[in-house]
């Protein structure tokens, strides 16, 4: 490792080998050095007070750090079953630190207590190892330095929209002038709202520390975990678990923006908002291991969309966290963007479209509540009613034209894989009136579903592919129709899906990897394998009786993971780097689902 003349090394390059420290209210990405890189404030789809992730000239902007003085070594782990991070830090010399990231999320006066609030504590673990710390947060991405102010054990962050506080024990000299200096006992950073602190710094810190462990371990014990792969279905678990903006139930797809899906394509998205149908597919997999919980908060999100569709039926595919219907999409000219690959886009011009799949999704997450007895807040006939309206509409469009489910920016057709989730809303709206014992809407419905799906098998497939296509009447092949079999549409060992896997396995497949669709989009033909993508094969193959490749298949994807055990959007098939918005729902679902397809019973060992 090269060192500065002052003994410090220059900050690591940007990767997405991070770690995720959260709550449910914000996050906060880690390198593997231990240097805060991305953090939005004061909620996911904030500024980015930390915004080296996405570069500068200055590399050491929008970052924090603690740094070891001739480092040579760092270690990252997280502990057991939490959301806590750790990062062992060592030098020449064999001495080491400990840092330990966490944001307090636990059970306080009959509610969880969830700040805004990054906590550091620092320890020795060998030795007098000397540290600096480098606190440099940004504004207005990264275009404002703050205003600094301080007392006797809190440094003060000015900016125009937000004033950030940090409270420590640390000397508040030596962070200021970002002084080396002897670390010979612990040391706690508490950074976050403009607010003052109860109690004393040292004990709250513990204390926080201690009730944030007891928090995730109780939520962990209480997952139905499949008997293999459990470590990775547990970090998967809790990655999609901090991704729930709990204050009003919305979930994000991913935590930053403009990460490019392949290196410098410029298909750099912002994800930090709700699409109804990754969280679909995150409340689902969260289901499969009987987490409840962040279903019914993602319900009372999801009603609101639903009561909020305009007169004409439609829903955007999107919304901001706080239900915002409008996220104007602009460039952001004082970031450079990952490794310099900009653009770097804040809001999604995706939110103007219309995306037919999405009434499939809206039906298929609020399904369960009809069924589910363990739900504190089941749903019955008024939700029903309601549902409804989102069924009408899911008839009048499905076979219409639409951005379909990859948000093609300049092409509509009447997508499959949108007429699919239109038949799902259908379809699931038939099983809950029988349910809430209605018969005339379960045939009303169950009818409507019947007619949908008859021409859908008789549109989409193309003879001359043999295989389902991307589109009704079309050609060109798309992994999406994969989702056939998982939302019980046809047979997996139907005769037509067993030769669309196959078709879609020659012409999509990099190796183990899949990519989305083989037409050229807006920028071209994609480059990288799109991993859910990868994960629905894995999946068909397993319910078409090839259940030794997809295990294959399955350890190659959890290879291609950070040492944390998280993925992105994207894998580079021949690189294998990580590419796209980070850490990816759509991706830890996929290693849930997978797990839980492919694992060995526990009765084969109990």
């Amino acid at each position: 490792m090269t060192l500065s003349q002052n003994g410090f090394a220059p900050p690591a390059a940007p990767s997405l080998s991070l770690g995720v420290v959260g709550n449910c209210a914000f996050s906060a990405l880690i390198d593997p050095h231990g240097r805060v890189v991305w953090s939005c404030l004061p909620r996911f789809d904030g500024d980015p007070v930390f915004n080296a992730l996405l570069g500068g000239a200055d590399a050491e902007a929008g970052s924090w750090a603690i740094e070891l003085e001739d480092m040579v070594e760092a270690t990252q782990r997280y502990e057991p079953n939490t959301a806590v991070l750790v990062t062992e830090l060592w030098d020449s010399q064999g001495q080491g630190v400990s840092i330990t990231d966490f944001a307090p999320r636990f059970l306080s006066r009959g509610r969880y207590f969830r700040p805004t609030q990054l906590v550091r504590r620092v320890r020795p673990l060998k030795g007098a190892p000397r540290i600096r710390v480098t606190l440099m947060p940004r504004f207005d991405w990264g275009a404002q330095a703050p205003r600094i102010t301080s007392g006797s054990h809190h440094i003060r962050y000015v900016g125009d929209a937000q004033t950030l506080r940090l409270h420590t024990d640390a000397s508040i000299s030596h962070v200021l002038a970002r002084e080396p200096f002897l670390l010979t006992q612990e040391l706690n950073f508490m950074f976050g709202p403009d607010e003052t602190l109860e109690g004393g710094i040292g004990d709250t810190a513990r204390h926080f520390e201690q009730e944030t462990l007891a928090y995730w371990r109780g939520w962990s014990q209480r997952l139905a975990l499949p008997l293999e792969w459990q470590d990775a279905v547990i970090r998967a678990a809790i990655t999609l678990k901090l991704s729930l903006f709990e204050d009003t139930g919305a979930i994000v797809a991913a935590m930053t923006t403009s990460i490019p899906e392949a290196p410098g394509s410029q298909r750099n998205w912002d994800y930090r908002y709700c699409w109804l149908r990754d969280a679909f597919f995150v409340v689902r997999a969260l289901n499969s291991l009987a987490e409840v919980g962040t279903l019914e908060d993602y319900l009372r999100w999801l009603s609101n969309v639903v009561v909020g569709a305009d007169a004409g039926g439609h829903i955007p595919p999107l919304h901001g966290i706080g239900l915002e219907r409008e996220l104007p999409e602009r460039i952001c000219e004082t970031l450079p963007g990952y490794r310099g690959m900009g653009p770097v886009r804040v809001g999604n011009q995706a939110q103007e479209h219309f995306q037919h799949d999405v009434y499939g999704n809206v039906v298929l997450a609020a399904a369960q509540a009809f069924h589910d007895r363990r739900l504190l807040h089941p749903a019955g006939l008024a939700e029903f009613e309601r549902l409804e309206a989102v069924g009408e509409q899911a008839a009048r469009v499905f076979d219409q034209p639409d951005a379909g489910m990859w948000e093609l920016r300049t092409r509509a057709r009447v997508h499959t894989s949108s007429a699919l989730m239109c038949w799902a809303a259908c379809d699931r709206l038939a099983k809950i009136a029988h349910t809430l014992e209605l018969p005339g809407r379960a045939a009303h419905w169950g009818d409507r579903a019947a007619a949908m799906r008859d021409r859908i098998l008789r549109e989409s497939w193309s003879e001359e592919r043999q295989a389902f296509a991307e589109s009704f009447g079309g050609r060109d092949l798309d992994a999406s129709v994969l989702l056939m079999v998982e939302v019980g549409f046809i047979d997996p060992m139907d005769p037509r899906f067993v030769a669309t896997l196959k078709a879609l396995e020659e012409h999509l497949c990099d190796g183990p990897y899949m990519r989305r669709y083989e037409a050229a989009d807006d920028f071209g033909k994609p480059e990288t394998a799109f991993n859910i993508c990868t994960f629905w094969r894995i999946d068909a193959l397993a319910r078409t009786g090839r259940k030794a490749e997809a295990r294959a298949i399955f350890e190659t994807m959890l290879a291609a993971r950070n040492p944390l055990g998280m993925l992105s959007e994207d894998t580079h098939a021949t690189t294998g780097e990580m590419w796209g918005n980070y850490p990816q729902t759509y991706s830890m679902v996929g290693v849930i689902n997978a797990a839980m397809r492919l694992s060995a019973t526990w009765d084969t060992v109990i």
